[in-house]
């Protein structure tokens, strides 16, 4: 197989760049489709330009139109990729099979196949019949990739009984940078700094090159500063963007409904029943937006470590939290163009509904990664969990709980359990209150003997708070850019 070098321009996304190579050189004759989704702004189109490019291949980006002007736009640019002249096609059967005639080898992509979907509901379908054995994409060696930001639409392409269903080869998620590479794409060396951004703008590529226009904070005093002149400012694309995730996903209507529910999950109700009863609905309510959140990835759910049948839910972009936390709240302000008041009215909020709760996923996401030589072994799970506490009548959250996997037949083996304090020094009471929550867990049936207790901080620790005690880990802001 020919190895394709990825471009000097594409940061990061080797992982990425190999699934898609391998796909466009392969020679299997029956690699024929490719599915590449995402949400917006992460480098779909970037990377699959680049990627035509390397090989030649015809490129085609779909935008909202009738079925009339969206068949003469791809009739004109297949027309310029094969030498010239016009093609005008009827119908999407039409096209495709002049596609195939005309390519009958090398990369075909399609960006933004929703758009072409929408107004055309049975192109999926004759798609399929173009891959059939007998159908048109057979005359030759084309590969096909349809590229999509919509994700509940990307999402149904390959499902259940979708016509595509079995026909990929390729299924691939553009995903944002995680925590570490993010900061290496902002060039930001402070991890303190460093979390700060992530939770503002989280991992988005575009949000730093067409969005702020390259603008980043130099340091922990200008971050206020960066604040206020990109995601709070009106005249930047930042400032409203998040209102439009939310707008560009097909399957919303009511984005009053959506961000109310949205609103509900930053400020710390997580449950269903937390949301509805927020937002003043009944949780019956509320089923239909979760899902449709869910399918979009705008949210995602996830179980409690401890408590079976608990759902909690977070919000995925956050962005979208910090517009639902800080800026919808501030809007008034914010639309006179007072930026400072509103930044200044915004900090304790900021600090409690965006920073801490990121940092926890953070440190979730830090230990769902590090080797077996942190904990004893590779965690099998990674989650938030309560454990009631009935002699105390309370509940001791745990922010990181790190599971072996399972094991059928044996007690659940608990690796870690771990607090999170993103702006507070942590003590001995923090490491008394994981070991009290190791001891109900015990009673309960976990296998909790080589359990490592974790302290994580983004401020520091007490000198004193491991002293003597074996089995306390403590991880701090350079252990999570180490």
């Amino acid at each position: 197989m020919k190895s394709l070098v990825k471009p000097e321009h594409v940061f990061e996304r080797d992982r990425e760049w190999e699934g898609l190579a391998g796909f466009a050189t392969s020679a299997n004759p029956d690699v024929r489709l490719g599915i590449v989704s995402g949400r917006r702004r992460q480098g779909k189109t970037f990377l699959l330009d680049a990627l035509a490019s390397e090989v030649s291949g015809f490129f085609f980006a779909a935008t909202e139109a009738t079925e009339a002007e969206a068949l003469a736009r791809f009739g004109q640019a297949l027309a310029a990729q094969t030498g010239g002249g016009r093609y005008a096609f009827d119908s999407w059967d039409e096209a495709l099979e002049r596609m195939y005639t005309a390519i009958p080898r090398g990369l075909i992509v399609i960006d933004e196949f929703p758009y072409l979907s929408k107004a055309s509901p049975s192109l999926p379908s004759l798609l399929q019949h173009a891959l059939d054995p007998r159908g048109h994409a057979r005359r030759g060696e084309a590969r096909l990739l349809l590229c999509g930001s919509a994700m509940a639409v990307m999402g149904r392409l390959l499902s259940g009984s979708a016509p595509l269903r079995g026909r990929a080869s390729l299924e691939l998620v553009i995903k944002p940078f995680d925590y570490r590479t993010a900061a290496r794409f902002w060039n930001i060396d402070d991890p303190r700094l460093a979390v700060l951004v992530h939770s503002v703008v989280g991992g988005t590529p575009a949000y730093r090159r067409e969005f702020v226009a390259g603008d980043a904070p130099d340091s922990l005093d200008d971050f206020g500063s960066w604040v206020r002149r990109t995601v709070l400012n009106p005249q930047t694309p930042l400032f409203r963007e998040a209102r439009y995730l939310l707008a560009e996903e097909a399957d919303i209507r009511d984005t009053a409904l959506y961000h109310a529910v949205l609103g509900a999950i930053a400020s710390g109700s997580a449950t269903r029943g937390g949301i509805a009863g927020c937002i003043g609905r009944k949780s019956t309510d509320i089923g239909h937006p979760l899902s449709v959140l869910e399918d979009s990835q705008l949210i995602a759910r996830e179980a409690d470590a401890f408590r079976k049948g608990k759902t909690l839910y977070r919000i995925r972009e956050p962005l979208i939290v910090f517009y639902e936390a800080v800026m919808r709240r501030e809007w008034t302000r914010l639309d006179r163009g007072d930026r400072d008041a509103a930044w200044r009215n915004s900090q304790s909020t900021f600090l409690s509904q965006v920073a801490g709760p990121h940092f926890e996923g953070i440190c979730r996401e830090w230990a769902m990664s590090v080797g077996a030589e942190v904990f004893g072994e590779l965690p099998g799970e990674v989650a938030a969990g309560t454990v009631a506490d009935p002699g105390n009548r309370t509940q001791i959250q745990v922010d990181v709980a790190v599971l072996a996997p399972d094991e059928p037949g044996r007690p659940r083996r608990i690796l870690s359990l771990g607090e999170v304090k993103w702006d507070t020094i942590m003590t001995a009471g923090h490491v008394a209150r994981l070991r009290r929550a190791r001891d109900l867990l015990a009673v309960k049936g976990y296998d909790t003997r080589d359990t490592v207790l974790t302290c994580y901080s983004g401020a520091g620790f007490q000198p004193d708070i491991a002293d003597g005690r074996q089995g306390v880990h403590l991880v701090g802001l350079t252990d999570l850019y180490g």
